[in-house]
């Protein structure tokens, strides 16, 4: 349906939230609101038009004459008069009920025995047409009848809520007798006092399908801290926490379904069927059913039903609908609500405060001048305002108007309603500052966004986890595992694993930095067995059994898939070491961790027979072997170096690794988990032969075997009798590392060493269970002029295996690098950092610096250039008539040099436009600051002069503009207190400076970063890892 027409009926705040939400329908060309208000008309698409609304005939008119689509009937006293009714006859849709199904709200008498008939929850009442019955009533009440109301409609005001009987007597002689409501008082209806909070439920309805609303909460009293007399209403929030999702559940079907029934059955449709005109298939007569309900001990109880929308909670309702309102009113004016699944703002509270003229609500005060309405971002709906004789918005009604606002937090919502009204100004104004107050704290134990979970640890993914990981951990019990996972501590008796005098040994480790590849690589799986076996090998050392293990699990935010992943590992090391796994601690620590890091760290016990302990030092002497145990890669230790050979070369994990024998990428190779040695090496162990038990960790072969030797002796091994793997030469010659810090780094091919009895080796090697075992060494008398540990044709070894490499080597070390000119005009103390880094034999630089020019003579950065044998050049710019005449000397000879990019150190010089052209994306400057503040020279002085608490220095491309230009890095130093300008540009320089700029060269040298013709910069996406 396109180009509909809507009649809106009304001209209170409500009716302003309804036509601002229509309009935003584009089903909707235009509304017409009669007779509407002067805010309403500020609305797109509203036209305010002058109908008798009161005139039934005249109604229909307009509405044929204007091909109305829909009316929509704001108020109750419309709908009290039959409105609907005729519409609906005339074919015309109308969203609202005909006169008796109106009853409900218009009729209190009515509706509280409609209630008792159809079993709704509601007070205990009683009503009277006599003064003295009802009085009499009020006495002897057996429960607190307090609440008297006129029967009838009394624009809001018909209900007192008495102190005590006394008052209530007063109140009925005011009504009965006085006639203070006139005919809506000739019946009055005394109601139970019930306590509680009370919570606004609005439903939209086609007769068959209820849809609820959010949950509101009007507040009616005048004052904060609902003191004072009762009034339509001074404001409301929505969602209303205070009602539960099960309280709603109730609330829908023991109320809101019941009244719906009970209309069915007493034939006073809601929603009546209608033949109509051929121009509507049907005419439904609709609306929305609203219960006032009060929470009580008992459960939700209702006050009353209204048959329309309620002021002030449209206001608050509509502003969270993100659903076309029209649509909704069509559905159910055509029966297929149940089509429709309204959608409502989520994490959103709204609030609404209501300002007041001056004495209400008894008076009201018009005529007052409004102002502050006219402020951006303001969502105000009117409620009584005119326009006066000089154009002015003016005061004309009790409730003037209603600021309403949204925010994540219910308790910011209602700072800005209260905000919005201290800004708008007229006599007399008042409104409550509490509007919503009462709801803060159940909206944050409700829905608060600052959770746990928020704040970094899911306390359900946690329990997820554990679940998850109970049948895994089952899976390694073994003799003497006593209780289950999910206890505060794991049990185990030795005896029941057949142990006779034991020695338990404890063992604890982590797997390094290995862990950095498994999360770059999302590979997680076998980082678990790593973990096992640092500990169960350690524990090996000592000749004990591995009988159970526990993990401890750390991250920034936990994901219970990959916790899962890791843990499995685990207990497949657990199964692969023969011990169980009967326990850990999983913890997310969010300010330590960021989201996708974690740590692991194990704990092993085991248990040795008190003769078989190991080692037994005082046995070793000259003459025993020593016995390698082959390793399967690079086990858990000397990541660190492992990953600055890969960030060295730029290389990806997820790129294929040259050494792979099965065409594995890095990261697969690298994750190769460590060998458990348990089960292959337990019967030897307990031969008795076995002298001592060496695990190469890190420390490497020359470090880890002196951990088991006696003082007087050091081994002797020979670099030929093991495979050294490839991964091993691989990073000698891409890593550029040398033999020592090969041998005390890596494990080079050898996990674990047994020292035994020369004539005590086959026997050993013959027990030692899938193992390509060997003996690798031999010991012999220490003597200083060696080390404890001496690998015989290591480099001979070594070099063999490399050859392979240096070809690729020898091809990625020839890549094209840029040849980089500094200009400077005083120390070069940056120009000192990027030599260094180009410099360095170990970074691979990208950059080769070519040439040093300066604009000064005998400045120390020519020194420095100079002593590093880079060409240096003095251009005087004095000597030039013109800036420009001395940058294209500079720009000749750059070009002489074949320069591709140009770096400013210290270069005291503005370059011209014509310069910057020329080199445009070329040019890298670093200025001491964070720019774009405090940009000139004295930044740092700019800096302490302004307060800030935060320096730095940023490296940019040059533009025409004085530091200006993309900016390509940036480092912040923090400004101490006793710092002066000349330590802070010392800080700045040491701190920031000399590490940031050879990292922006870099960037840019490689590639990686560049400036496209817009000025903008482009970062290259890569693969490549990230460390």
């Amino acid at each position: 349906m396109s180009g509909c027409n809507v009649l809106v009926v009304g001209n209170g705040g409500r009716e302003h939230a309804i036509c601002w939400k229509l309009s935003q329908s584009p089903e909707v060309t235009v509304i017409f609101a009669a007779p509407g208000n002067i805010g309403i008309a500020t609305v797109a698409k509203v036209k305010i038009v002058e109908v008798n609304i009161k005139s039934h005939i005249s109604v229909v008119k307009f509405c044929n004459e204007n091909d109305i689509s829909l009316v929509v009937v704001g108020p109750e006293d419309p709908l009290a008069d039959g409105l609907a009714d005729t519409l609906r006859t005339e074919g015309i849709y109308c969203f609202g009920p005909g006169k008796d199904a109106a009853q409900i709200e218009t009729d209190k008498d009515w509706a509280k025995k409609f209630m008792v008939r159809h079993g709704i929850p509601t007070a205990r009442f009683g009503a009277f047409q006599n003064a003295q019955e009802a009085k009499k009533f009020i006495l002897s009440a057996t429960f607190p009848a307090l609440v008297v109301k006129a029967s009838g409609l009394a624009a809001g005001k018909g209900v007192i809520v008495a102190a005590d009987n006394e008052e209530a007597s007063k109140a009925v002689d005011d009504i009965l007798t006085q006639k203070k409501f006139g005919d809506a008082g000739n019946t009055v209806v005394i109601e139970e006092l019930l306590e509680g909070e009370e919570v606004s439920c609005l439903a939209f309805t086609d007769g068959t399908t209820i849809v609820p609303m959010l949950p509101a909460q009007d507040h009616k009293r005048i004052w904060d801290g609902d003191l004072g007399p009762n009034t339509g209403g001074m404001g409301a929030y929505c969602p209303c926490s205070l009602l539960t999702s099960k309280m709603q559940e109730y609330v829908l079907h023991n109320i809101l379904k019941k009244a719906l029934d009970g209309f069915k059955k007493e034939k006073l449709h809601f929603v009546v069927n209608n033949s109509i005109c051929a121009k509507y298939i049907s005419c439904v007569p609709i609306g929305v059913l609203y219960a006032g309900l009060m929470l009580t001990k008992a459960g939700p109880k209702v006050l009353e039903f209204n048959c329309r929308f309620g002021d002030p909670e449209t206001q608050v309702i509509l502003p969270m609908l993100d659903s076309d309102l029209y649509k909704i009113m069509i559905a159910c004016c055509t029966q297929s609500l149940h089509t429709i699944n309204p959608e409502w703002k989520k994490n959103t509270y709204c609030v609404g405060t209501v300002m007041a003229s001056k004495g209400y609500p008894e008076t009201s005060t018009k005529g007052c001048v409004i102002t502050g309405l006219d402020k951006e971002n303001q969502l105000v709906f009117h409620s009584g305002t005119a326009l006066n004789r000089n154009n002015e918005i003016v005061t004309n009604g009790g409730r003037v108007l209603i600021a309403v606002a949204m925010d994540a937090q219910l308790a910011l919502a209602i700072a800005k309603t209260v905000k919005v009204c201290e800004t708008i100004r007229f006599e007399g104004s008042q409104f409550r500052n509490d509007i919503g107050l009462k709801g803060v704290a159940r909206s944050l134990l409700a829905s608060g966004q600052l959770t746990y979970k928020s704040s970094g640890v899911d306390i359900v993914a946690g329990d997820n986890l554990v679940s998850r990981i109970k049948p895994v951990c089952q899976r390694t019990n073994r003799p003497g595992c006593i209780g289950s996972l999910g206890g505060f501590g794991g049990l185990f008796d030795p005896q029941a694993a057949g142990f006779k005098n034991p020695i338990l040994v404890s063992g604890t480790d982590g797997v390094g930095t290995k862990l950095v590849i498994a999360q770059a690589c999302n590979l997680h799986s076998t980082i678990g067995i790593d973990l096992v076996a640092m500990c169960v090998n350690d524990i090996l050392a000592n000749g004990a059994e591995p009988l159970y293990f526990l993990d401890y699990f750390a991250c920034g935010i936990l994901d219970v898939s990959v916790g899962c992943k890791i843990v499995e590992g685990i207990a497949e090391g657990c199964k692969l070491a023969g011990c169980a796994l009967i326990g850990g601690e999983t913890a997310e620590m969010p300010g330590v961790y960021a989201p996708g890091d974690y740590d692991l760290a194990g704990f092993a016990v085991g248990a040795v027979e008190r003769e078989n302990i190991l080692p037994r030092i005082d046995a070793i002497v000259p003459g025993d072997v020593i016995i390698g145990i082959p390793s399967s890669g690079v086990h858990s230790n000397g990541f660190s170096l492992v990953r600055k050979v890969m960030q060295k070369m730029n290389f990806s994990y997820h790129d294929e690794a040259p050494f792979s024998n099965s065409r594995k990428t890095f990261g697969e190779e690298l994750l190769t988990p460590t060998k458990i040695y348990v089960k292959s090496l337990l019967p030897a162990l307990r031969s008795g032969k076995v002298k001592a038990f060496a695990h190469i960790t890190g420390g490497g072969l020359l470090e880890n075997i002196p951990r088991v030797l006696p003082a007087a002796v050091k081994v002797r091994l020979d670099a030929f009798t093991w495979d050294v793997l490839p991964v091993f030469s691989w990073l000698a010659a891409f890593g550029g590392i040398n033999e020592r810090e090969l041998l005390r780094t890596f494990n080079c091919g050898i996990g674990a060493t047994l020292i035994v009895s020369a004539r005590d080796a086959n026997s050993v090697l013959s027990l030692i269970q899938g193992e390509r075992a060997t003996v690798i060494g031999r010991v012999e008398p220490y003597s200083p002029d060696e080390g404890r540990v001496v690998v015989d044709g290591f480099v001979e070894r070594m070099e063999k295996e490399m050859r392979t490499y240096v070809p690729k080597l020898i091809q990625t070390s020839r890549r094209n690098t840029k040849r980089v000119a500094v200009l400077i005009s005083g120390s070069g103390t940056n120009l000192q950092a990027l030599i260094d880094s180009t410099t360095n034999p170990h970074s691979n630089s990208a950059a080769e610096i070519v040439l040093v020019l300066s604009n000064k003579i005998n400045v120390p950065g020519l020194t420095r250039a100079e002593k590093a044998g880079i060409p240096t050049y003095v251009v005087k710019h004095t000597e030039f008539p013109t800036r420009v005449a001395f940058d294209m000397e500079m720009n000749r000879i750059l070009r002489e040099n074949n320069v591709d990019l140009v770096c400013l150190a210290g270069f005291m010089r503005v370059l011209s436009e014509e310069f910057v052209h020329l080199w445009n994306g070329k040019i890298i400057n670093i200025h001491p600051s964070l720019l774009p503040s405090f940009k000139g020279s004295s930044a740092q002085k700019q800096a302490l002069e302004f307060g800030a608490k935060v320096s730095g220095c940023t490296v940019h491309f040059v533009d025409g503009k004085v530091d200006n230009g993309g900016i390509i890095l940036q480092k912040a130093v923090e400004i101490r207190d006793d710092d002066t300008e000349e330590t802070l540009i010392e800080r700045i320089k040491s701190e920031a400076e000399h590490v940031t700029y050879p990292e922006a060269l870099e960037l840019v040298a490689s590639g990686r970063v560049s400036l496209d013709s817009n000025g903008r910069v482009l970062w290259q996406t890569t693969t490549g890892n990230h460390n």
